[in-house]
């Protein structure tokens, strides 16, 4: 949402998803060209689409690959697997990239290494669902800002993957707070901010080195101040919460209409009939997308009224919302969203900054987690991205003193598995379970506590981030030759 600035640091390939129904939109197209070609005594032979005129199977491919590891067992410790109650001087082990067993009763292999946990605690690999690191990358320069395509209220065509910079400092900031998968998205400029990326927080000199393997992609949106101030000070529309509103439904209608092109092109090719297909339009595309299930929504919106309102833009089009980002007003209507099993990735520490922030309150998530929403601690912040365990210990105590008392078992969940299902990873990673990734942190105490450090980042079994083992901190060749060395 906002430049980064210089951190100061603190002491099976995915499962295709099911196809959504378009609106009545698209019914109302799909109608208007069922006519059928008379028969013919011998059909034409189908057109052959020329190279690239349809999107990959997988564009910009991730090259990621784990690093080597050996089997571990983390022994003795307090393991929070967010799958479940916290587990008294417990046991996990790791090998081949992934969590073997978790539990108090658990063998260690033989020739494993053990690391003693007495003392400590174990959770899953802390996972930012939302974060500008790499589009804003540090220095906070006009060169590095790369996160807002802030021309046109419409850039689902863009892509954050292509901003991103792998060699971004901050991202070694904040594995050294435990953070071991992000969702990089374009800021909130634009009602159609374009298409954001999971990665995997590990050194990497490109950005397909870090892209999360199997992860869907996700599109950007914004409600309220941003994208009406952006352009209405322009002399343009939107310009008014109105103008954003027929902006959405505008783009939608352009994109089932799209995606029938396309669908109609296919349906003929099946058959054996003459066919030329329509021209690529990467808006479209991405919009298209979200209409056939298979990228995610991720909505910037801070006021109760205006995620009511684009709930029910979404029901008209056809989609679904993955997620509330900031969310600040979602206690509001914590019924509403988990009547219509959509998250919310929130702060508990931000508000007041402009004026749909105003109203927010510490205890949005404890509230909405006792209604049954689905909540993350997001950062949308390179520095609170170093410490989401205190931004969620903060929400916690807020809740406590409020009278709601939720377990330290489930308020893991906010900065670990439920910023996975966000993100759409959840079977694969945000959870201690046998056969999800080994990504894993070893804090030196309690995470909720503000003096908790994670002594030990784990990413697909490797041990990444050391914090007794300065031979294993990463530098950014950004910072090497730097005054200070990189320190």
């Amino acid at each position: 949402m906002r430049n980064s600035t210089l951190i100061v640091k603190p002491a099976q390939p995915r499962r295709p998803r099911g196809t959504v129904l378009l609106a009545s939109t698209f019914a109302a197209l799909a109608a208007l060209t069922a006519c059928t070609t008379p028969a013919a005594p011998t059909p034409p032979a189908a057109v052959e689409a020329p190279p690239a005129v349809k999107e990959a199977a997988e564009p910009y491919a991730s090259t990621y690959r784990p690093r080597p590891s050996s089997p571990t067992a983390i022994v003795n410790a307090s393991i929070f697997t967010a799958a479940g109650d916290l587990i008294e001087h417990g046991t996990v082990v790791m090998a081949d990239g992934k969590i073997v067993a978790v539990g108090r009763n658990v063998a260690v292999p033989a020739g494993a290494t053990v690391i003693d946990g007495t003392g400590k605690w174990v959770t899953p690999g802390v996972i930012d669902s939302h974060s500008h690191l790499g589009v804003f990358a540090a220095p906070g320069v006009e060169g590095q800002a790369d996160g807002n395509e802030n021309v046109d209220p419409n850039t689902a065509q863009v892509w954050a993957e292509h901003s991103i910079w792998p060699q971004d400092p901050q991202f070694d900031l904040a594995r050294e707070g435990g953070v071991t998968s992000l969702l990089i998205l374009p800021g909130s400029a634009n009602l159609f901010g374009g298409r954001g990326v999971a990665v995997k927080n590990v050194p990497a000199v490109t950005m397909q080195g870090m892209k999360f393997p199997g992860a869907p992609y996700d599109l950007k949106m914004a409600c309220g101040e941003n994208p009406k101030g952006r352009y209405g000070s322009r002399g343009r529309s939107p310009a008014t919460r109105m103008g954003n509103v027929a902006g959405y439904r505008k783009a939608w209608i352009d994109a089932a209409e799209y995606a029938h092109k396309w669908e109609t092109y296919e349906r003929k090719r099946a058959r054996g009939e003459a066919a030329e297909a329509p021209k690529r339009d990467l808006q479209l595309e991405t919009l298209a997308g979200v209409l056939q299930g298979k990228i995610l929504v991720q909505n910037h919106c801070y006021r109760a009224d205006e995620m009511a309102v684009m709930i029910d833009v979404a029901k008209e089009f056809g989609y679904k919302i993955s997620a509330f980002h900031h969310a600040v007003e979602a206690y509001k209507i914590a019924d509403l969203l988990a009547a219509n099993n959509i998250c919310v990735a929130t702060w508990a520490t931000r508000w007041g900054f402009k004026m749909e922030a105003y109203d927010a309150i510490e205890e949005n998530a404890a509230m909405l987690t006792r209604r049954g929403v689905c909540v993350a601690i997001h950062s949308d912040d390179a520095r609170i991205g170093q410490r989401l365990n205190v931004e969620s210990a903060v929400a916690l105590a807020a809740g406590r003193r409020a009278g709601i008392d939720i377990p330290e078992s489930e308020a893991v969940k906010w900065f670990t598995l439920n910023p996975a299902r966000v993100m759409g990873i959840a079977d694969m990673t945000g959870s201690l379970e046998p056969g999800k990734m080994a990504d894993v942190v070893l804090w030196n105490r309690d995470p909720f506590s503000i003096y908790a450090i994670a002594e030990k980042v784990f990413i697909d079994g490797a041990l990444i981030q050391d914090a007794t083992n300065p031979a294993l901190r990463h530098r950014s060749d950004f910072e090497l030759g730097q005054p200070d060395g990189g320190q």
